[in-house]
């Protein structure tokens, strides 16, 4: 498999060298020189120097064969500009990083549903630790072939639980409506937002995978545009120095959509 990743931080160099380790091929989008040639050395990998939040500069690590962007620069907004960038180039998968909790919203809203947040994973994880918990058991209860999967609910998921096309052995254990956790069964309203847990076969995951991608909102011209007023209003930082490049990348997506 093949990842791209947008910054050189601590996170992507962890990364790339286990994927490395595994056979995988990476490329790191670097705009810092000094910093991309103190790791050519160490990483054998493919580098690509320049800013990874313009078009121009990701069509060069081929969109088309590869299997995820990573946005990790230290920059929560110039990771979600990337992101965007990234899906309209065709990217299979995008995985936003970003520390401020106050961004998550506005991932969702953008159609980012791959967002991650290290900071918060380990804040709470030291939490439960300080208060006699351990995170770690949980993974040693998912033996065998059971896996966990998580989606947000689209227009399409809206309804009873029961009304979902899951695969078998695969139900719904759980959900997170407004950052709050709830029980869920057969006759639990899902709403738009909302995040589903699943325990599953891990045989099922590619088809979760898959159903997720199908329910994601079609990238349309007024989804751009309101996702950059979004954006723009929420941080209040216009980003002026990428509209000409997200406005071109725009038209591509339209393009090969055939909007």
């Amino acid at each position: 498999m093949k990842a791209v990743f947008v910054g050189s931080g601590t996170l992507t160099v962890m990364a790339t060298r286990l994927l490395l380790k595994d056979g995988h091929e990476v490329v790191i989008v670097e705009q810092d020189k000094a910093r991309m040639e103190s790791l050519v050395d160490e990483l054998a990998c493919g580098f690509v120097l320049g800013d990874g939040s313009k078009p121009a500069i990701l069509r060069e690590t081929d969109p088309a064969h590869t299997d995820f962007l990573f946005c990790l620069t230290e920059n929560d907004q110039t990771n979600i500009i990337a992101a965007m960038v990234g899906r309209s180039l065709g990217f299979e998968r995008v995985v936003t990083k970003i520390e401020d909790p106050e961004f998550e919203h506005i991932c969702l809203e953008l159609g980012l549903e791959d967002t991650i947040m290290p900071a918060l994973t380990i804040g709470r994880y030291l939490a439960d630790m300080l208060e006699g918990q351990d995170l770690l058991e949980l993974s040693a209860m998912i033996k065998d072939e059971a896996r966990v999967f998580s989606f947000v609910a689209q227009a399409a998921d809206v309804g009873p639980v029961s009304a979902l096309k899951l695969p078998g052995d695969s139900r719904v254990i759980c959900l997170y409506r407004n950052e709050k956790f709830m029980l869920a069964d057969e006759d639990t309203e899902l709403r738009k937002g909302d995040e589903v847990v699943v325990l599953t076969h891990r045989r099922n995951l590619a088809g979760l995978q898959a159903r997720a991608l199908d329910n994601r909102p079609r990238l349309t011209e007024g989804g751009w545009l309101s996702g950059l007023v979004i954006l723009a209003h929420r941080t209040q930082q216009y980003h002026f120095d990428f509209l000409d490049d997200l406005f071109l990348a725009q038209r591509v997506a339209f393009a090969q959509q055939g909007g």
